[in-house]
This record gives C-alpha cells, sequence and structure tokens, in this order.
C-alpha cells in the first residue's frame, strides 16, 4: 500500500501548512481560502472568480507581466482556481526554484493593487467567458441543476456571476472581500515536493507569515431541501443533455463514502460502471454517460449526466431508473461490494500518481478537516462499509419521489 506521511505545521500568525516530501524533480506549491463563491452576497455574485482573475494584474512591485513572467523564465506555471467553497493560486517548478515560488504567490496574495485599467480588460475576458459558457450545454447543465437544487441559496450562485455583475464589480469591491477572507484562519498552504522540510518552513515563514487579519468564512444558514423539480429548457443545439438526481451527503457526515462508493459503481471512470455497460455498451443509447457526487462542508448532491440523441432519450432516462431501482430494492453481493470497493481503492492510488492532484487533495483535507487520514485509514473506512449501509443510502438518496431532472434540449 501506497502510504503519506504529511507534515501539519503552523506559522506564527496560524496558518497552517501541509507539507509532503517525495522524491521528484519537480515541486508544487499551493494557497487554498475558504473563500469561493458561497461566501459571495447576492450582490457579490461572481466576485470570487473575478478575484482569481484579477489578482495576477500586479502587485506593488510588479507590473502584470513580471507576475506572468517570473516563473515562466525559468520553467514553472503559475496558475488559480475558483469553486463554491474556495480559490486557490498555486505553482509546477523545479524543486531548486521553490523560493521563487513561494515570494511569487506570497506577493500575490498580501500586495496586489487591482489597477482599474486592468480591472476594465479583465471584465471583457470574464463576460467573454461567461458567453463561451452559456454556448456549452454539456457545461451549463450542471451549473443549473445546481442552481435549481440550491435555489435561494448561495451554493446556487454561478461562480462566473452574470453579465450585470461582473459589469458592475469595483476595486472597493474586491478589496472588502479579501479583507473579510483572506486571513490566516482562512488559508492552508499545500507543498509537495523534494525540498527539506526545515527550508519550507522558513521560506513559508517569511513570504506568508506577515498576513494578518481575524476574519473566517461562516456558512450561511443550512440550505432549505426544495420539493424534485422536472424541467425541459430549450437550451442545446444538436443533442439532448439530461442530468438526474438530488441531494447527497455533506463532507462532514460518515455515509459520504458509502455514496462516493455508490456513483463510482453507477457511472464512474471505470468503463465498467453499471450505466456504462446498460446504456453505452449494451444498447448504444449514449456515447457520454456518468454519476457524479459532489460534497460540501453542510451538504451536498449527486447527480447522473446523460448526453444522447433525440430519438433515444425516453429509453436511456429508462435505463437510468432501472438501475437506481436495482440499488434501492436489491443489496449487492458481497462479491460486488469487495469488487467496487478494490475498484474505489485502486482509483485513490492513482490519484496519488499525480503529485499536483495530491498537493490539492492534502490541502483540501486540511482546510475541511484539519488533518489527513492515512491510506491506511481510508481503505480500513472503506471496508468497514457493508451492504446494508450500501442500500440505505440507496433508498434514501435514491427513491423516485427524491429525483429531480433537468432536460437541455433543441
Amino acid at each position: 500500500m501506497i502510504e503519506l506521511d504529511p507534515v501539519i505545521f503552523e506559522l506564527s500568525n496560524g496558518i497552517k501548512v501541509v507539507y509532503l516530501k517525495r522524491d521528484a524533480y519537480v515541486a508544487h506549491l499551493g494557497v487554498m481560502v475558504h473563500a469561493g463563491s458561497r461566501f459571495e452576497q447576492p450582490n457579490e455574485q461572481g466576485l470570487a472568480h473575478f478575484i482569481e482573475h484579477c489578482i495576477f494584474k500586479g502587485t506593488k512591485k510588479r507590473s502584470a507581466f513580471d507576475v506572468f513572467s517570473d516563473l515562466d523564465r525559468v520553467g514553472g506555471e503559475l496558475n488559480a482556481y475558483t469553486n463554491k467553497e474556495e480559490i486557490s493560486v498555486h505553482a509546477s517548478f523545479r524543486k531548486t526554484h521553490f523560493s521563487i515560488a513561494a515570494e511569487l504567490i506570497g506577493d500575490i496574495l498580501q500586495n496586489s493593487t487591482f489597477p482599474e485599467k486592468e480591472l476594465k480588460k479583465e471584465k471583457e475576458v470574464i463576460l467573454d467567458e461567461i458567453m463561451s459558457y452559456l454556448d456549452s450545454p454539456a457545461e451549463r447543465i450542471y451549473d443549473e441543476f445546481e442552481a435549481h437544487i440550491y435555489k435561494g441559496h448561495s451554493l446556487g450562485y454561478n461562480i462566473l456571476g452574470t453579465k450585470k455583475s461582473v459589469k458592475g464589480f469595483t476595486r472597493e469591491d474586491i478589496l472588502n472581500y479579501i479583507d473579510r477572507l483572506f486571513t490566516p484562519k482562512n488559508m492552508i498552504v499545500s507543498f509537495v515536493g523534494d525540498v527539506p522540510e526545515s527550508e519550507v518552513r522558513s521560506i513559508l515563514e517569511t513570504e506568508f507569515g506577515s498576513i494578518t487579519g481575524e476574519g473566517k468564512a461562516q456558512l450561511e444558514p443550512p440550505v432549505i431541501s426544495i420539493p424534485p423539480f422536472h424541467l425541459r429548457e430549450k437550451k442545446s443545439n444538436y443533442q439532448i443533455h439530461t442530468l438526474v438526481g438530488g441531494m447527497a451527503p455533506s463532507y462532514n457526515e460518515d455515509n459520504r463514502r458509502a455514496m462516493t462508493l455508490l456513483t463510482n459503481l453507477l457511472g464512474g471512470p471505470a468503463l465498467n460502471s453499471r450505466l456504462i455497460l446498460s446504456i453505452r455498451e449494451k444498447h448504444g443509447y449514449a456515447y457520454n454517460v456518468e454519476a457524479n457526487y459532489t460534497p460540501y462542508s453542510d451538504t451536498g448532491y449527486w447527480n447522473i449526466y446523460l448526453g444522447t440523441d433525440k430519438k433515444y432519450l425516453k429509453k436511456a432516462v429508462k435505463l437510468i431508473h432501472v438501475e437506481l431501482e436495482k440499488l434501492i430494492n436489491e443489496q449487492l453481493t458481497k462479491s460486488e461490494i469487495s469488487e467496487a470497493k478494490e475498484q474505489l481503492k485502486g482509483h485513490l492510488a492513482l490519484s496519488l500518481d499525480s503529485n499536483l492532484e495530491l498537493m490539492f487533495s492534502l490541502g483540501k483535507s486540511v482546510l475541511i478537516f484539519g488533518k489527513v487520514d492515512s491510506m491506511k485509514e481510508i481503505y480500513e473506512q472503506l471496508d468497514l462499509i457493508s451492504v446494508e449501509d450500501v442500500q440505505k443510502v440507496a433508498q434514501t438518496y435514491f427513491a423516485a419521489d427524491k429525483l429531480s431532472e433537468l432536460i437541455f434540449e433543441f
């Protein structure tokens, strides 16, 4: 078994750092801030993503060109992402350039100036991104499903925002958001690579130890479950896109592991998932069919995506319901659950083959749970899942009267 042995420590200002030494020529450093789109106010929709774009537009001592070039000129990569719960700024580089990457990210997070001229240009870039997104129904349907299932809650906000909200953002809006959420209690620094721990501690203290602020992201009131919805919208060009799904456990519920096992069994990345074998391989109704489970700190949802020709829609959706009903009414055999567990363990092991993804995973684990479970602990937790656990989760979340459906047609 591949085992992880990360070290978690704190800088003088309270920022937690997760450090993992890996024998590799390339190292990865990332900062994750609990400041994703769910922490936006109604008038701030899209602001977290806007900040992710604009944070690279110059600092007190660097021009925008220098921000992008300082790591590029030594062959490194600088990037960022925004999701519902966090913003991340991260870099990949040769291990000999760790100090360059740390100083650059520290400067960006603490000293970005957000010049008005650059903000204006970036608004146009994001408006173009929104137009591109609107032209991609296979991507858009996921966000619209989430907007419906979390209607009236910030989790339903589109990460990109709206044309109106983006056009209205000001420099003051950015600075207020950063002041509110970019604080030590809200940040995790994650490092994976072959740099001595003592060197990482020293450099991170220099570059991040002076970040101040007492704020911490506060979750909104709990999500109120809405009645299941069944909607058809004319938002596709050539193919019918369908999502079937509903509510699911949060990160902090024990049955999240059984839900992960179930969605992997139904439509995970393996070619032998039940939906792939039934809808794609046996009947040829669709090229793309998959099941997904998205947990958040206090809630979660699951879905099955299907892209198909209009003439196959009813037949393919019926097969989805057939597979869901099987999981509700029939317990897995010992052989089936054993195979499902081994497959999931294998997928987890494969994820460790990418040090970049490992850096993200370790950082997110500490951000959410304050710790990192060992692979031994994770495997043991999977082994504890019983056929009764799996069936109970299926009965709780896959029942027909709890299913929502969104169809994009042309």
